[in-house]
């Protein structure tokens, strides 16, 4: 035989062996109880044929021969006698689970059927290898499970301990071992719920709600002797009540370590209810041990208030307690639940104390009473529950289960009040506003006033009704308590830092109200209320009583503030350059003190408009409308209500009339700002003088009105002198009478019509240049004493437009020699045109354009030849062709 054959043959058998037929069951042996349901699982894997199996169920008592069919999922007529009649109700049944899985299911097992079970599938594979069958051995035993539980307590109160006993036992079968687990269960409106198991291994489950309890040993189990078994639910709550059921289940280990439940009974034990703790406590104040119904109690000032809280309730040893005293719904001084006392620092009571005199009583204590210690007293106990403390072990977490409060107890200190009378009075009433204001306030007659008492005050304004409006309601001015402190939280708060208003304490019984300064709005009523204030034994200040007087009415009559201004020439001007002053004075009534004045000068020529010279405001500062004079005006104050203006070097421009206008400001506190009080006009001053001095005209001529770029256009502005003459010089002249200041102008015509100043010379010979977007450049010379010239050096066409000039002229007058400034004298418009030379301007760009286009055609004609000659060159000659029409087709 050739070896590749014997390899083929031997990996078939190879392959064969591993694909052997496997059937199994449940690993056994089986341990159930007398009418208990039973099920034995049977597979087959690793088999040939169609994929649905069939299996056939038999029974042997000792696992041999014969054995007895039970049933089959081929064979309907499988079964034996024994068994066909159970087959029939269904007491024995087969269910295919998947195609090659099936179950045998007996619903009551009995003693007697405990034996070998074999499960055999028949044959599909093409050849027979592996197992067709296997068996398993199931044991019967009794049912001896016994679940004994103790009826529990039905009412427990809240914070007690709740014990379940019961018991779970069995006859032991050997060798068919077998556990116990016994377990509590609670049913409540919501369900059952599982509480504990213990079993079967030793172990314990609890359920959710259960399990933080367990862990903090408010659930344990106590092991007793018999199976029986105890278990304790500390400190139970409302929510523990419920009817409570034990369960007790038979166990057994199979192969693998796997535990079936075989065999269970449940017992219920009984309902429990939970007595809520606010349903027994109980809470009593009262005055001492023996009254325990008191409602009111009298004391006397000094003296001592004792009261007892009483606390009952039937688990009041499971309880923690925290008490607490209220006076009026106010908290006085709390005992915790670990006996740690804290008093109430807010509470404007006596000194108070609280200690435990009993397993339920709490004394309160009040040493040194006064009228603040009246009130109604009560009592509030709040209840809690220790969780999850191990006994032994440390802390838990407080629950609180109850509070309630005591029956109100009335305590009354009676004490006199101190009597005394008041008297307000005026000692200073102003007579118009801005006069100071002096209240005084008198106590007399006190009596009952207590030793070590003291007296405080308070101011209150009441505005005066007017004819629309009644009388607002009273505003705190400020006050003054017991210590002497002032208090200043009211709208008076500015006034009152600043010192305009003062409280004061002269004598021990007489207060003080003083205004420094007063204002309209202080017109109305005031009052004065003082109270008496004594001293508790523990040095608090208490107020006894307080009185208050009458309303005082505080008014007078109020004038219209005005001011009246006199002005008063000091030095008159008959020429001009001289110089000008005048004084004002300023009179004012029902203005009072604290003045301050601003001052205007203004002045008027003719019909046209009043103009402001210079002003001096309240804080003597000095602002002047022209800067350009600000050299020759002074404006100071010269007295309390005086003002003196002078103007150096007048001019004719400066003719016309003066006068002063004055605002009278008086200064508000505490800011400190100006308010305007009244405002007054002084009489008119004249400066009107003769002056014979030239007269001027101005003209400008041109030699020519238009010129080509780049060229120099030449004006002149002339100015002609009538009437007296002074005498004028040249340039160098020192002796110089007569000066001009000369400025032109240009007008550009073309788009926007705009005037724009090109060039001045003041009459120092200084020369300004304007700034020009021209190219072109300009300069102004004096021709002689009467002629200026303007020069446009290099013209551009945007120098096309219209020019004038004007003149200032300064003569030195002869009267008094001082320098005068004239009027503006304007000269007519020229008109100068920059033409342009269309020729000149064309024929060197032509030029330029036709000798480059001269050597750029001689260039191209030159390299069309070279390309001709060199690069294009063919020697093959190709005769042309005559036909036309072929070579167009060709084209």
């Amino acid at each position: 035989m050739e070896p590749g054959f014997l390899a083929l043959a031997f990996g078939l058998l190879f392959i064969g062996g591993c694909s052997a037929r496997v059937v199994t069951v449940s690993p056994g042996p089986l341990i159930r109880v007398e009418g208990q349901p039973v099920s034995i699982r049977c597979d087959v894997n690793d088999y040939g044929g169609p994929s649905e199996q069939d299996f056939d169920w038999e029974m042997s008592r000792d696992g041999n021969e014969p054995r007895s069919r039970i049933i089959s999922t081929f064979e309907s007529s499988f079964s034996d006698p024994s068994f066909s009649r159970r087959v029939a109700s269904g007491d024995i049944s087969v269910v295919r689970l998947q195609d090659n899985e099936a179950e045998l299911k007996i619903g009551e097992v009995k003693l007697t059927d405990s034996g070998f079970y074999l499960c055999r599938t028949p044959s599909t594979d093409p050849t027979t290898s592996g197992n067709y069958d296997a068996q398993v051995q199931l044991r019967v035993i009794p049912n001896t499970l016994k679940v004994t539980p103790q009826t529990p307590p039905p009412v427990v109160q809240e914070g007690h301990d709740l014990t379940l006993s019961c018991s779970a036992t069995r006859e032991l079968t050997f060798p068919s071992l077998t556990y116990l687990s016994i377990a509590w269960l609670v049913k409540t409106s919501g369900g059952s719920e599982e509480i504990l198991t213990f079993g079967p291994q030793g172990d314990v489950v609890t359920g959710p709600r259960f399990t933080r309890r367990y862990l903090d040993g408010d659930l344990r189990l106590v092991p007793g002797r018999n199976g029986a078994f105890e278990l304790v639910i500390s400190r139970v709550t409302a929510s523990d009540e419920g009817t409570y059921a034990c369960t007790g289940a038979e166990w057994t280990s199979e192969s693998g370590g796997k535990w079936t439940k075989i065999v269970e009974s449940s017992k219920e034990m009984g309902a429990v209810s939970v007595t809520p703790t606010n349903r027994s406590l109980n809470v009593k104040a009262s005055s001492s041990p023996t009254s325990q119904s008191s409602t009111s109690l009298l004391l006397s000032p000094g003296n001592t208030l004792t009261l007892l809280c009483h606390v009952s309730a039937d688990n009041l040893d499971a309880l923690s307690l925290e008490v607490t005293w209220l006076a009026d719904d106010g908290e006085i001084i709390t005992v915790n639940r670990s006996g740690v006392v804290r008093a109430n620092s807010v509470s404007k009571r006596g000194e108070a104390s609280l200690e435990k005199t009993g397993d339920s009583d709490y004394r309160l204590a009040v040493r040194g009473v006064s009228s603040r210690d009246g009130g109604v007293y009560t009592c509030r106990v709040q209840a809690f529950i220790e969780e999850g403390r191990v006994t032994g072990g440390g802390a838990g977490r407080w629950h609180k289960v109850a509070e309630k409060t005591s029956n109100p107890v009335t305590v009354k200190v009676s004490e006199v009040k101190p009597n005394f009378t008041l008297t307000l009075e005026a000692a200073t009433k102003p007579q118009k506003t801005g006069e100071p204001i002096e209240l005084s306030c008198d106590v007399t007659n006190i009596s009952q006033l207590p030793p070590g008492g003291r007296l405080g005050v308070s101011w209150e304004y009441i505005s005066l009704p007017d004819k629309v409006t009644n009388a607002s309601p009273p505003k705190l001015i400020g006050s003054l308590d017991a210590n002497g402190n002032l208090e200043s939280n009211s709208a008076y708060k500015d006034r009152l830092d600043s010192g305009v208003l003062v409280l004061s304490r002269v004598q021990p019984n007489t207060f003080k109200l003083r205004f420094l300064r007063t204002q309209k709005i202080d017109m109305g009523q005031y009052v004065c209320t003082v109270s008496a204030w004594s001293v508790t034994s523990q040095g608090k200040m208490v107020n006894a009583a307080e009185y208050k007087s009458s309303p005082l009415t505080i008014q007078w009559e109020t004038k219209s503030p005005t001011v009246k201004v006199a002005a008063k020439t000091i030095r008159s001007v008959s020429v001009g350059g001289a110089t000008f002053e005048m004084t004002c004075s300023a009179i004012t009534e029902n203005i009072g003190d604290w003045i301050g004045f601003a001052v205007q000068i203004q002045s008027q020529s003719g019909t046209e408009a009043i103009k402001t010279i210079m002003s001096l405001s309240p804080d003597n500062v000095v602002q002047v409308t022209d800067p350009s004079r600000r050299d020759s005006l002074v404006l100071a104050k010269t007295g309390a209500r005086e003002f003196n203006f002078r103007l150096e070097g007048v001019q004719p421009s400066d003719k016309g009339n003066y006068w002063c206008d004055v605002t009278a400001f008086t200064k508000q506190l505490p800011d400190q700002s100006w308010t305007t009080a009244a405002t007054g006009n002084s009489n008119r001053i004249t400066i009107n003088f003769q002056e014979n001095g030239p007269s001027f005209s101005v003209e400008t001529r041109y030699d020519t009105s238009s010129v080509y770029p780049w060229e120099t256009a030449k004006m002149e502005c002339s100015v002609r002198v009538s009437g007296s003459s002074p005498k004028s010089g040249g340039t160098n002249s020192q002796t110089e009478e007569l000066a001009y200041e000369v400025r032109w102008f240009f007008t550009r015509l073309r788009g926007e019509q705009t005037t724009s100043p090109v060039v001045s010379v003041d009459r120092f010979g200084v020369v300004t240049k304007s700034n020009r977007n021209s190219s072109s450049d300009v300069s102004i010379e004096r021709k002689d004493a009467n002629t200026y010239v303007l020069y446009i050096f290099g013209t551009q066409d945007s120098d096309s437009g219209e020019y004038h000039c004007m003149v200032t002229p300064w003569y030195k007058s002869t009267s008094s020699g001082l320098w005068t400034q004239d009027k503006d004298y304007t000269s007519g418009k020229v008109f100068l045109s920059v033409k342009i030379a269309v020729w000149d301007s064309l024929k060197l760009p032509l030029l330029y354009g036709a000798s480059a286009s001269l050597g750029v055609g001689v260039f191209s004609l030159l390299l069309g030849l070279i390309c001709a000659r060199c690069c294009c060159r063919n020697t093959a000659h190709t005769p042309r062709s005559r036909t036309k029409l072929m070579d167009l087709e060709m084209d």
